[in-house]
């Protein structure tokens, strides 16, 4: 697999053009999208069709910015099972490759920010995006929100992406995993499905406008089943999907620890 590296010689003037192609690609898109995936989902919210809309919006984003998707793994996913899917953090775009590499209708907590933004708030709210306010909920509160719309999910036969670390790695370095996706799974008794982003970094590091294309490798291990568990099996749980994302990310590598000489 070919692996890009963040050079200081890559030409400025490219680098500018292909990050305005990639913003206005991607403003078109998510007019269009927000748009499409609001008249559908507020009379079908379990169209197939909904599904296309927002492969179509993440390849707006992924295409004009010159990412390399690789995806192992896809054989591990059942389409008809509804996962709480966990993945490491380190790119505003991780949301967009997850979209684009997994098999299944998924969906992700969003900030509450997000739903101020007129026609694209309609559209998350009717395509089932759940909606959380970080500045004023508790951490269990958060669990217990989202555990609320599980049931909705499951019946919908979508999954729900969950980042543990909670925010973006601004160095790279993997933060440590919290535990309220592996708490909200087993009180669901939805599967763990772990997934691995490396290179997205990258392609738009955090805190940064300009986007560089690149190789991007998204690994997705065998579910983990959460029957029988009990929240007394929950750190075990972390601990053990954790272990594993970071055994992945340690043998890819490809994410640069240094990207201050862009």
């Amino acid at each position: 697999m070919a692996v890009w590296v963040s050079s200081p010689n890559v030409p400025m003037l490219t680098v500018a053009v292909r990050t305005f192609l990639t913003i206005l690609s991607a403003l078109v898109a998510t007019f269009v999208a927000s748009i499409s995936a609001w008249l559908v989902g507020t009379f079908r919210p379990s169209s197939p069709l909904i599904q296309r809309i927002i492969v179509e919006w993440s390849r707006a984003w992924l295409v004009p910015a010159g990412v390399d998707l690789t995806v192992v793994g896809r054989e591990h996913v059942d389409p008809n099972t509804s996962y709480v899917v966990v993945a490491n953090h380190r790119s505003n775009i991780d949301i967009m490759v997850c979209f684009a590499a997994l098999p299944i209708p998924i969906r992700f907590l969003a900030k509450a920010e997000l739903f101020r933004v007129p026609v694209f708030a309609q559209a998350m709210r009717a395509i089932g995006i759940v909606e959380v306010d970080r500045k004023h909920t508790r951490e269990l509160s958060i669990i217990e929100t989202v555990n609320e719309q599980a049931q909705q999910v499951i019946e919908r036969g979508h999954s729900l992406i969950i980042y543990p670390e909670g925010t973006r790695s601004r160095d790279g370095s993997p933060r440590t995993f919290k535990k309220g996706a592996f708490t909200m799974a087993v009180t669901a008794k939805m599967p763990v499905l772990p997934v691995t982003l490396d290179g997205t970094r990258n392609v738009w590091a955090p805190n940064r406008f300009w986007f560089h294309p690149g190789a991007v490798t998204v690994v997705i291990d065998p579910p983990i089943p959460t029957e029988g568990l009990d929240r007394g099996d929950v750190d075990a749980l972390r601990v053990r999907v954790q272990d594993q994302i970071l055994g992945h990310l340690q043998r890819l590598g490809t994410d640069s620890p240094d990207l201050d000489k862009r």
